[in-house]
């Protein structure tokens, strides 16, 4: 098994709603590679990850990233703290993906769409598809 994972907070929701899309080339092969390649493998459950508050392994190749911080640094920030605070997770904090899933599927109804305001991705639905079926399966 790879080496702890890094992730801002607002990644644990995009790896669960993840569908092969992304900002370029890069940046999707590397999130798929952490997704599809480890997170949803049969023994992806016991990966760790340790939340950090900057640039973190899915935003290693982003055309956006400016060294540890992003061009969209406000909006980014808003979307880390809103997504920390609805799965009380903060930097520092480390978990297993299995836990950050059960963390996820305790988000109540309609809570995408206040957590996840301002991303591009939250029109496209493939996050609440995602989470439908996590809930679905529990």
């Amino acid at each position: 098994m790879r080496e702890r994972l890094k992730y801002r907070p607002h990644h644990f929701l995009c790896s669960l709603g993840f569908e092969g899309k992304g900002y370029s080339e890069d940046f999707t092969a590397n999130m798929s590679a952490i997704v599809e390649g480890t997170l949803r493998r049969a023994d992806g459950v016991e990966v760790e990850i340790e939340v950090v508050g900057a640039a973190d392994d899915i935003c290693a190749p982003c055309p956006s990233r400016r060294g540890a911080l992003c061009v969209a640094q406000d909006r980014i920030a808003q979307l880390d703290a809103a997504h920390g605070h609805a799965l009380g997770i903060a930097p520092g904090d480390v978990l297993r993906w299995g836990e950050a899933l059960e963390r996820i599927a305790a988000l109540p109804e309609g809570a995408l769409e206040e957590i996840c305001a301002g991303c591009q991705w939250l029109a496209g639905g493939m996050c609440a598809k995602a989470l439908a079926r996590l809930k679905a399966e529990r």
